[in-house]
């Protein structure tokens, strides 16, 4: 039993460190997730608590797994794991069944997982688990309370500061498919001999009152007595999908002009801001001087959103929007506003509203 102890030690600690570390590092990533289940099962009040609820939810996390791992106050460890995967297994198991979201977000972006996975996960990781809760008296402390409370306190108030610090200057490790350096148009493409996606269609025609569902296969071509109605398409398999997709910026009147941004030889500063109307007035104010500056000195601008055009035409006097979507926003960078700059498509540099680089500092990048 000794063994057994130490092995689940090990496990548990590693997966709890884990997924609390990887949520730390792109909390924002998990706050999006959060909503996305809010906004699933009608609770959508909660949003606003959805960045309380991920602080909590990854320091238990890392507080779990580091006091299991370190034997540090191992026993409030062992609690803090068994109240999550109570609470966690029968709730995956939901999910699965009902899958409100496909991807659980448990392992951020490092490791994705659907909702079958991340349940038969926790039926696995409950086993190594109950090990330690039955046991959980026959591992004393041995460094001392005091000292271990200290210990705990000071390596979770570090844990909470390093949440803060990539709420505020992006993760500190880059696990989503816009990182620097990255050529966006190669990661757009499907490569040569990947399934595509395969859809069932079924069409509705309509002969003397009565409505019939055909498939591409047997549906009434050349048949005038028949008058289409309606087309459906259903997804029976999922198949690969590049890292970066649905990627399009066009202009409020229209104009696609994704590829005109991509192919620019020359830099190419975009401000991205999901919702304007989220983002802070002062780092907007910033965000708009910087795009004069660039205007003045021959460097593309553009502010990317998915904001309504009333309130686009507020902020419009000379600077040039594009409509993308919400979650394409959010994936790209992961601030209000945040900010890529571009050369020929590559992503060159990339930072949150709080460090982009000054007038001065772009200008060096650039050699302007």
């Amino acid at each position: 039993m000794k063994k057994a102890r130490f092995i689940s030690r090990i496990i548990v600690g590693i997966v709890f460190v884990f997924s609390g570390t990887v949520k730390a590092i792109d909390p924002l990533g998990t706050v999006y997730k959060l909503q996305d289940y809010f906004q699933a099962f009608h609770i959508s009040f909660l949003k606003e608590f959805s960045l309380l609820f991920t602080i909590i939810l990854c320091t238990a996390e890392f507080m779990a797994g580091f006091s299991v791992l370190f034997n540090i106050r191992q026993r409030k460890g062992i609690w803090i794991a068994i109240i999550m995967m109570i609470i966690f297994t029968p709730l995956t198991f939901v999910l699965a069944l009902t899958n409100p979201v496909t991807d659980c977000g448990c392992f951020g972006d490092v490791i994705h997982l659907t909702n079958w996975e991340t349940f038969f996960k926790n039926v696995v990781l409950l086993a190594p688990v109950l090990i330690l809760f039955i046991n959980r008296k026959q591992d004393a402390a041995e460094k001392g309370v005091t000292r271990e409370w200290t210990m705990l306190s000071i390596t979770i108030t570090l844990f909470v500061l390093f949440i803060f610090y990539n709420l505020r200057y992006l993760p500190l490790i880059d696990f989503l498919p816009y990182k620097t350096g990255t050529y966006i148009p190669d990661k757009m493409i499907i490569p040569e001999g990947e399934a595509t996606n395969q859809y069932k269609t079924t069409l509705i025609y309509e002969k003397d009152g009565v409505k019939k569902e055909f498939t591409i296969e047997n549906y009434p071509a050349g048949d005038t007595t028949w008058k289409f109605i309606d087309q459906r398409s259903v997804l029976i398999k999922k198949g690969y999908q590049p890292p970066i997709h649905d990627l399009t910026m066009t202009t409020p009147e229209g104009e696609d002009i994704t590829q005109k941004i991509l192919s620019d030889p020359g830099y190419t500063l975009l401000m991205i801001s999901p919702m304007l109307s989220k983002a802070s007035p002062q780092t907007l104010g910033k965000g708009l001087a910087l795009g004069h500056y660039c205007i003045d000195e021959g460097i593309s601008f553009y502010i990317l959103t998915a904001s309504g055009s009333d309130e686009i035409r507020s902020y419009n006097d000379g600077i040039s929007f594009c409509l993308t979507d919400e979650t394409t926003l959010k994936t790209m960078v992961r601030s209000n506003p945040g900010y890529l700059l571009l050369k020929n498509g590559t992503i060159v540099g990339k930072w949150s509203w709080a460090n982009v680089p000054s007038e001065g500092e772009l200008k060096e990048l650039t050699n302007k």
